[in-house]
């Protein structure tokens, strides 16, 4: 696949471009390159007054001020999801209840407890069993001659480390996928009724399932150093607990935070070695640790898995010269930010070399991403061992998009091997 440029716009079409951007009513060509519109609102409307009334941001400065100010950018995701699901919904509790969508006490409460079970050294001893299922999955690709990138590999990476780390045994896997591409997608600006019920189905089945894993848990204890669902039972030693609502949403989150975003990472960065063949023979001859830690996070950056953020302004402020009134909602585009020129030299082209990458795929400040060393392992063993098993593979068709704004990946890459 040619990989094309597009050329500098000029600021009459810019500002034409920010003046029409509504994220609740977005043109289907946008899904497939959001990029172009991104870069008119950096230029026209850095802090775009969106219809409903929120704001919409895209300067890398920007962002990092709102992500440094938690104090003033509240996280907790009740005002404005109520009216979105409804009340007493399951998406509402879920999507109010997890991590990434409160503010501390909570948030500090659950992070510290999963992050206990994600040190270096829990996460390095997860490194073999890693590498063993990458091979499984690259022999069966073998001798099947080809696949598809995201069914056949980037989708069951995560779904087997994640089930590990809670301990869901492999028979009970096959409905995670589903249920995690529901629940996320109800995120989307504009809910379609369709999405809306199969993610409030998808909750209350995850939830009845993980009832009963949480009872069998509780009678048969794991390791609480490796096993997050068992330090997440127990709680800190002589700290408070959570509450049962607690708990299992945020297995929910878990599994679906660690799930959905790392698939992205793969197939996104296999696909766009096929639209750089460039950066693909660079990255084939620089298989070793440092030069695939350095390209998984120009991967993160050039295409990010996750591509909004969202944020409450409990008072009135100011950001990138712009005065917002208190209670103000604000979209953060985590896709816009890592390809703002005044960040990154050549910010639209991948450079698998590029160093100091400072990229906001992972978030900053309190909320930066739990798993994120995690997913750096589970990229670079995962495109390390594919380059190095079928450096010529090839798309055999036009991969298919999520068709999501919030989340950006593919839900199909049909490809074969040399």
């Amino acid at each position: 696949m040619a990989v094309v440029i597009t050329p500098p716009m000029t600021p009459e079409r810019a500002r034409e471009i920010a003046d029409g951007f509504d994220l609740r009513a977005l043109p289907l060509d946008f899904y497939a390159n959001p990029y172009p519109v991104y870069s008119a609102l950096r230029h026209a409307q850095p802090v775009r007054r969106m219809p409903d009334g929120s704001y919409f941001l895209t300067r890398y400065a920007d962002l990092v001020a709102v992500y440094r100010d938690a104090h003033v950018f509240s996280s907790d995701k009740k005002v404005e999801f109520t009216p979105k699901y409804g009340a007493g919904s399951p998406l509402l509790e879920h999507h109010t209840t997890s991590l990434v969508f409160n503010d501390p006490p909570l948030h500090t409460r659950v992070r510290k407890l999963i992050m206990g079970a994600l040190t270096r050294r829990a996460i390095a001893e997860m490194e073999p069993g890693l590498v063993k299922l990458v091979d499984q999955l690259l022999d069966a690709i073998e001798a099947k001659g080809g696949g598809d990138l995201i069914e056949d590999f980037a989708s069951a990476i995560p779904v087997e480390i994640i089930g590990n780390l809670l301990g869901v045994p492999h028979e009970d896997r096959g409905p995670l996928r589903g249920w995690s591409l529901a629940i996320l997608g109800a995120l989307e600006p504009k809910l379609t009724p369709e999405q809306e019920a199969l993610g409030n189905r998808s909750v209350s089945e995850f939830i009845d399932y993980l009832e009963r894993l949480v009872a069998g848990r509780r009678r048969n204890p794991g390791d609480p150093e490796h096993d997050v669902l068992t330090r997440l039972i127990q709680g800190e030693q002589g700290g408070e607990k959570l509450s049962e609502v607690e708990l299992l949403q945020n297995c929910v989150f878990i599994l679906n935070a660690g799930h959905e975003t790392t698939t992205n990472l793969i197939g996104n960065s296999l696909v766009a070695l096929q639209e750089w063949p460039g950066q693909r023979e660079y990255l084939v001859q620089h298989l070793d640790e440092a030069s695939l830690t350095t390209a998984v996070d120009e991967f993160l950056r050039f295409e990010s898995s996750n591509q909004l953020g969202n944020r409450r302004a409990v008072q009135a402020c100011e950001v990138g010269g712009v005065a917002l009134e208190a209670g103000a909602l604000v979209t953060l585009c985590i896709g816009a930010a890592n390809r703002d020129p005044a960040q990154y030299e050549r910010p639209d082209e991948l450079d698998l070399s590029r160093a100091d990458n400072r990229h906001l795929a992972f978030g900053f400040g309190i909320h930066q991403c739990a798993g994120l060393s995690l997913a750096r392992l589970e990229g670079r063993i995962a495109i390390g061992r594919f380059l190095a098993r079928f450096p010529r593979y090839w798309l055999t068709e036009s991969p298919t998009r999520g068709g999501r704004a919030r989340f950006r990946g593919f839900l199909r890459a049909p490809f074969a091997i040399a």
